[in-house]
């Protein structure tokens, strides 16, 4: 196995110590292992698609517009 260092903030760090009986890097490699996971899904689908990047950028804008609006209509009380 690969050995990997990781630089947190102490904030993180010393909020970890509260927490000695978990196994960080048993936490960090899982979390790892499903980023990939989802990354491998995410080319698979990628690759099948018949979508023009023009298509996926107009997507993106429909979906950042509807985020905004209910964003606004959520937290305007």
């Amino acid at each position: 196995m690969v050995n990997m260092t990781l630089s947190l903030p102490k904030e993180i760090r010393e909020e970890m110590k509260k927490f000695p009986e978990v196994k960080w890097s048993e936490v960090a490699r899982k979390a790892i292992i499903q980023k990939l996971q989802m990354l491998s899904v995410a080319d698979e689908i990628a690759n099948k698609s018949q979508l023009t990047e023009k298509d996926v950028r107009e997507f993106g804008r429909k979906i950042k517009a509807l985020a905004a609006k209910r964003f606004l209509n959520e937290n305007s009380a």
